[in-house]
């Protein structure tokens, strides 16, 4: 599986880096694979006001949907609208990256001064006010970057965090300002050595702050979902849960068109409509194809140029769906399969034999790895492929079933 996730964040960066080549000399109109702003940010407005009134009003939240679907843009589009504000500060922190609980302390203080420090010398001015006793080593960097590392030793930091975690509370505090602090890729702190143990350090410190509110949002739904609705986890009912929703047709129609006829292209209502139905209203595969359509298009779109571009785009994907697909059991595939087909019930014996997928409980058992590796999504009872056009790529290429 960590073969699988390399080589999915080469290919899409790979995809971002073309995307920016096209828009250099061409001035593409569509834009994937990166955080989208201004012109390029489709709607959303009901999840901008809401995210804006529960970072006014202090109040926790969790952004959850599966991947690639804008959350970090939403929030970035919200952190923008308060660029201006002096009473409140948006602070953002990618974990990503980071892997042990070592890396999230210094992390997360970088992210906190930075967000609350306009110079270097303020950055330096707060790292010896409010972290005197960690003995704060601040560096500036070729690039101009300011990082901040800790002169006592691991151990030492590990029995006694609080200054770290309280950080920001203590800067609003002395500032007379609000903080936000917003976490993407939040689940990735269930890899921690004691990961619970952490957890509960973090909540027993962040459910004190008065002046700082928390948002978190990462790529893996269920694990997320797991984090903040789990009775028997620390940071259950922590906050505001908001389940993005797929940005609806109509939007993306508009949407299409007018960027279409923005650079002298032509394109119908019911073909703008069609590239969103290809791809399931996916927005990173909306924007991606749309793309594509676009950069076939001399003057006027149509049916046949979609259909063949949605195609060339599931082939210029084959080599990622292939290192996926490898590193599926049989059984798995036929669970796949038999989604694909259609089957209801998928603990019945006919479908079970026919697909050689076990015992009941194993039929339970591969639903419950395959929402865990992020294939498919289970709302409500109801399973779907998160891509859609690994689904395609599925049906069409590996198990070439009727399409």
């Amino acid at each position: 599986m960590v073969t699988y996730l390399l080589v999915r964040r080469k290919i899409l960066i790979t995809f971002a880096k073309i995307s920016v080549m096209h828009e250099e000399f061409t001035n593409v109109p569509f834009t994937f694979g990166t955080i989208i702003l201004k012109t390029d940010f489709v709607n959303r407005q009901k999840e901008i006001k809401l995210l804006r009134q529960c970072f006014l009003s202090g109040t926790n939240v969790i952004l959850i949907s599966p991947r690639r679907w804008g959350k970090s843009s939403l929030v970035e589009k919200v952190a923008e609208s308060f660029k201006n504000d002096k009473t409140l500060k948006i602070c953002k922190l990618d974990l990503f990256n980071v892997r042990t609980e070592e890396e999230f302390y210094i992390s997360f203080t970088n992210a906190v001064l930075k967000a609350t420090s306009s110079r270097w010398d303020d950055f330096v001015t707060n790292a010896k006010q409010f972290l005197s006793q960690l003995l704060p080593q601040v560096s500036l960097a070729s690039n101009d970057e300011t990082t901040l590392q800790f002169g006592i030793s691991w151990k030492e930091l590990q029995k006694n965090p609080d200054d770290i975690l309280n950080l920001a509370e203590n800067i609003a505090q002395k500032k007379g300002i609000k903080i936000v602090v917003c976490f993407d890729e939040f689940q990735n702190i269930a890899s921690f050595s004691d990961s619970l143990s952490f957890q509960k350090k973090l909540r027993a410190h962040f459910q004190r702050h008065q002046n700082v509110s928390y948002c978190f949002y990462g790529s893996k739904r269920h694990m997320l979902i797991e984090v903040f609705t789990d009775t028997s986890m620390p940071f259950y009912k922590f906050g505001d849960i908001i389940f993005l929703e797929k940005i609806n047709t109509k939007e993306w129609v508009n949407f299409i068109k007018q960027r279409f006829e923005e650079t002298n292209k032509q394109i119908t209502d019911s073909q703008a409509k069609k590239i969103v139905e290809l791809v399931d209203n996916h927005s990173y595969y909306v924007q991606q194809l749309a793309q594509q359509v676009w950069l076939r298009t001399t003057q006027k779109s149509n049916k046949k140029l979609i259909e063949n571009t949605h195609q060339s785009l599931i082939q210029q994907l084959s080599l990622l769906f292939i290192t996926l697909t490898e590193t599926l059991t049989n059984t798995q595939l036929g669970f796949l399969k038999a989604l694909l087909n259609g089957e209801q019930n998928l603990s019945s014996k006919e479908v079970m034999d026919t697909y050689k997928l076990g015992s009941s409980a194993n039929v339970v058992k591969l639903k419950r790895t395959l929402v865990d590796k992020d294939i498919l999504d289970d709302m409500a009872g109801i399973l779907t492929f998160q891509d859609p056009l690994y689904r395609e790529w599925l049906k069409r290429y590996y198990f070439k079933l009727n399409c």
